[in-house]
């Protein structure tokens, strides 16, 4: 994830002019609770990923690029496809649990995809997933990815698009859902204070266009009442505590109430949708 957040107006309301943007990246990688994270985003999403990079053909031999890799599951799932003859570059701006992935086919490396330029270029495949979401610079980010293909090589991106979901109980019947829906709305605001567009997924199609490459489609996808999502949850929540508590968001009681309300398994929990986007660059570009 990159180091910076824009100043411009967020999904959640203007920033303003005056208003100062936090810099770093809310979730970072460097808390314990980021293992347990991208082990259940592992397991809501790969499925979702694995689906769209079977449909593009991927095959032994290609040259792919993972961006913004976060956890090993993407990176050697790749790797087992293109197999010895093919190569995968994981990069992220922390590479710590990317690491445990590299060997003969698989290489990792730190490189801010919003700030430094394609590591190298002609790749069959290029791939992000809740990465741009994040980033300050993406209309950056995207060219690198882009101008990274080889002609006829596949740019696929996954994002969020919290803004037009934005409840993680979508039954809100009772005090403990309610709860649930105030937490997650202080945690888009969290979000939106350090630059995150919360309404990128749903432009991923337009972009992809508006960037040149062609037979672009998407679909978006969110799981309801999956294991994973309390896992996610209360990893998430204990991840931020201290920046709820100290931004008047929620108090430590509220917040262990929360908790409990998740471990219980008493709430339907949801996701924001997960928006998968493709595109192919033009063999005559």
């Amino acid at each position: 994830m990159t180091g910076s957040a824009p100043t411009s107006d967020t999904p959640d309301g203007p920033a303003g002019r005056d208003t100062p943007i936090d810099h770093g990246y809310l979730l970072d990688n460097a808390r314990s609770e980021a293992g347990i994270r991208f082990d259940a985003l592992s397991e809501l999403f790969d499925p979702v990923t694995f689906r769209h990079v079977e449909a593009l053909g991927i095959a032994p031999g290609w040259k792919c690029w993972e961006v913004g890799a976060g956890g090993p599951s993407v990176v050697t799932w790749l790797a087992d496809r293109v197999g010895g003859t093919g190569r995968v570059l994981a990069t992220d701006i922390d590479t710590s649990w990317a690491s445990g992935a590299a060997g003969d086919v698989v290489e990792v490396r730190r490189h801010d995809v919003g700030r430094d330029d394609p590591p190298v270029t002609g790749y069959d495949f290029v791939h992000a997933r809740l990465v741009l979401v994040h980033v300050a610079d993406r209309e950056r980010a995207l060219r690198s990815m882009v101008s990274a293909l080889r002609p006829g090589g596949w740019l696929l991106l996954e994002d969020a698009d919290p803004a037009s979901q934005p409840l993680i109980c979508l039954d809100e019947y009772g005090p403990e859902q309610v709860l649930a829906n105030r937490l997650r709305t202080g945690f888009r605001s969290l979000l939106a204070a350090r630059g995150a567009d919360l309404s990128y997924g749903r432009r991923l199609p337009r972009l992809l266009r508006e960037s040149g490459l062609t037979d672009v489609t998407a679909d978006a996808y969110f799981p309801i009442a999956s294991p994973a999502c309390d896992v996610l949850e209360a990893a998430t929540v204990r991840h931020i505590r201290a920046q709820l508590v100290s931004a008047g968001l929620a108090t430590d009681e509220e917040i262990d109430r929360h908790l409990d309300n998740v471990t219980s398994g008493r709430l339907d929990l949801a996701t924001a949708p997960l928006v998968s986007a493709r595109g192919r660059r033009p063999t005559w570009w």
